[in-house]
């Protein structure tokens, strides 16, 4: 399993980055709007951080507690703050990452999340 692990971890690293999503929002990032600035950052935070066990939103552990809105749903975590509060401190076998994400990383990934999984996790 370690081999499979490593090779997920490995294609997190070399894949593009999902979508930010609509085209207007990619255009906005051209005009400096604070909210997709915070969306490009949860977004490369997320690459860094998460993607290895979290690619496309799916999970790689855990089938059932992937990132996909009917997922977060189902699990109770269907709000950005939630899913903030899980990336910060962890939740169940998930550790933590706060420390990691830095100051206000938290809110930035669980926004970018928030907003793939209301996409339904387009492919970059």
């Amino acid at each position: 399993m370690s081999a499979l692990v490593a090779l997920l971890l490995l294609l997190g690293l070399i894949l593009p980055p999902p979508a930010l999503g609509s085209a207007g929002r990619a255009s906005a990032l051209d005009s400096g709007d604070p909210e997709v600035a915070r969306l490009e950052s949860g977004g490369r935070l997320f690459e860094a951080h998460c993607a290895g066990c979290h690619l496309q939103g799916g999970n790689i552990i855990r089938r059932g507690k992937t990132l996909k809105l009917a997922a977060l749903e189902r699990n109770g975590a269907a709000d950005p703050a939630v899913i903030a509060t899980i990336a910060a401190v962890g939740i169940g076998q998930m550790g933590g990452y706060g420390q990691a994400l830095g100051e206000g990383g938290a809110a930035a990934v669980a926004a970018w999340v928030w907003q793939q999984a209301q996409d339904g996790w387009p492919r970059g």
